[in-house]
């Protein structure tokens, strides 16, 4: 992903343009409880020195789990590798009073202690936002021994623990005939970091993202409460915690919403060499009735033999046409739809399918296709993830930028990104893809643009460590600026999607005129702002004197 394009990029097949899209992330304080500051080192936080005898006391807890106090180096690590802070303990909870008797005792400390709690999954977050400078990190995975419980009926759905990864649910509920219905590109994440944020792929602009797919949840406020919230139960709390970038509590248990699933998938990609022509088919398809179940896009910069790498996967319309293809120096757009089907559709299933491809205007020799079972596809990403792992690519930075562009603004945003700023090499995959904002509740914390429809455009990119090139690190951190300031430059109405800024000035303005319900949540729910310290944007109110 990060390595020169003359070598890294080509060990990449195209499955990996997927690329892990998830995460985890945290953030923002109530003015009236904290210490504020405009401006932060984005790498390094000021020391701190929690006492001895602090520490101490969290010995001293009737836990079913335990403390670790040593040794906890892994928790100061994330997959995006660019900040690393050592938390003074590590919590591994194996029930729900666990964690709520860990933020309680530290609540009831108040201003004397300055110990901060983050909720650690997976840690695909990007920036140390699951990660707490001197104070302790909850390992969520440990709760995921809780059974999952799944319940058939009129409305199907599956409860499980916070820390269970999506991929265990996709098995467990296809057991019963069903899965859920919104998913992200790479499953091996947990529940509560996805909800956490949002949850997006390509059923998005049917179904909404993961967030709009929860029926309850319980959480562990700030003030270690636990709490069951639901749209009729304590709703303020269920809208804050979902997307809430785990400022408001932590996620230990959800119900999930779920439907009847299907065995296999129609799996096809085509290509386009113009963006507006590429952008009108998609958002053809995320508008039709009767369309696809799963719409994706992503763009190509100067890659060869980019059907050839396909071949091991897909299969071409017409064998002939596609051999004369040359994708060379040229920048292409890929649109990657699928349509879920069981065997004895498959007649039905083709004939919908080829009737949806005719009203596109792709390049016809570039028609590829495939059929592979529901759960093959869903956990596509994870074989291009241990295909890295074994060549020793996959422990190296990543500055991923997540980004959510209005569809008015999304043609001047891909004539100068795509067409200027990474015209002639990328570093990782380009996913883009629009979304209806009908299918979104808005009462949730998450902050979109304000249009009926807009597109999340991911630049998912991995530097070659100590390369001082443009595969480096620096490199790509600069590039991922031109990007933003162009956006604010020409006032594009984007919005962060996993967001990260510096300053309270840039926090206030991407959350708009949800920022006092955002501020009046954080004080309603973690008044001493004990949850999510990995923004790094506001720090506890602690006791000078």
């Amino acid at each position: 992903m990060g390595s020169p394009p003359s070598c890294f990029l080509k060990q990449i097949t195209i499955i990996e343009i997927k690329i892990f899209m998830i995460l985890f992330i945290s953030c923002i304080l109530y003015e009236t409880n904290i210490c504020s500051s405009d401006s932060l080192d984005t790498l390094t936080v000021p020391p701190r020195s929690n006492s001895t005898n602090i520490l101490s006391s969290l010995e001293t807890l009737p836990l079913d789990g335990y403390f670790s106090f040593e040794n906890n180096h892994h928790a100061a690590r994330d997959f995006g590798n660019m900040y690393h802070f050592l938390p003074s303990a590590v919590l591994h909870p194996k029930s729900v009073p666990d964690i709520s008797t860990t933020i309680r005792h530290i609540f009831q400390m108040g201003s004397a202690s300055e110990l901060t709690v983050a909720a650690r999954g997976r840690a695909h977050s990007l920036q140390g936002q699951a990660q707490a400078h001197q104070g302790i990190v909850i390992s969520m995975e440990s709760l995921q021994a809780l059974e999952m419980q799944v319940h058939t009926g009129e409305m199907p759905y599956v409860e499980v623990s916070g820390g269970e990864l999506w991929i265990n649910i996709l098995h467990e509920t296809l057991k019963h005939g069903l899965a859920p219905k919104s998913w992200t590109d790479y499953l091996h994440l947990t529940v509560g970091g996805t909800l956490s944020n949002a949850g997006i792929s390509g059923q998005a602009f049917r179904h909404g993202p993961q967030i709009d797919n929860i029926y309850q949840l319980e959480v562990v406020t700030g003030k270690g409460e636990v709490v069951t919230c639901s749209e009729k139960q304590n709703n303020d709390l269920f809208h804050a915690v979902l997307g809430g970038l785990g400022q408001f509590g932590i996620i230990t248990r959800a119900r999930i919403s779920l439907e009847l699933a299907p065995k296999m998938v129609k799996w096809i990609r085509v290509l386009y060499s113009e963006f507006s022509i590429f952008s009108k088919d998609q958002e053809h398809l995320i508008s039709s009735e009767n369309t696809f179940d799963y719409v994706e896009g992503f763009v190509i910069i100067n890659r060869t033999g980019l059907l050839n790498n396909w071949g091991s996967s897909f299969s071409p319309k017409d064998p002939l046409q596609a051999r004369e293809f040359s994708s060379d120096g040229r920048t292409l757009y890929c649109l990657e739809m699928v349509k879920y089907f069981n065997p004895d559709e498959t007649k039905t299933m083709n004939q919908i399918t080829e009737n949806l491809l005719s009203k596109l205007s792709y390049i016809p020799s570039t028609l590829f296709h495939s059929e592979v079972s529901y759960a093959e596809f869903l956990d596509r990403v994870h074989v291009s993830e241990k295909k890295l792992q074994a060549k020793g690519l996959w422990e190296v930075p990543h500055p991923w930028l997540n980004l959510l562009i209005p569809k008015s603004t999304i043609s001047d945003f891909a004539k100068e990104v795509f067409g200027n700023i990474v015209m002639e090499t990328s570093n990782g995959p380009i996913l883009i893809y629009p979304v209806n904002q009908s299918k979104w509740n808005n009462k949730t914390s998450l902050v979109t643009p304000d249009e009926d429809v807009f597109y999340l455009v991911a630049f998912l990119s991995s530097a070659v460590p100590y390369s001082t090139g443009t595969d480096g690190l620096e490199h790509i951190l600069t590039k991922n600026k031109r990007i933003l300031d162009f956006c604010a430059t020409a006032q594009l109405g984007m919005k962060q999607y996993l967001p990260h800024y510096n300053t309270r000035e840039e926090w206030q303005t991407h959350f708009g005129s949800l920022w006092k319900v955002f501020l009046q949540r954080k004080s309603a729910y973690d008044p001493w702002a004990i949850l999510a310290p990995g923004q790094r944007i506001f720090q506890k109110a602690i006791r000078t004197s």
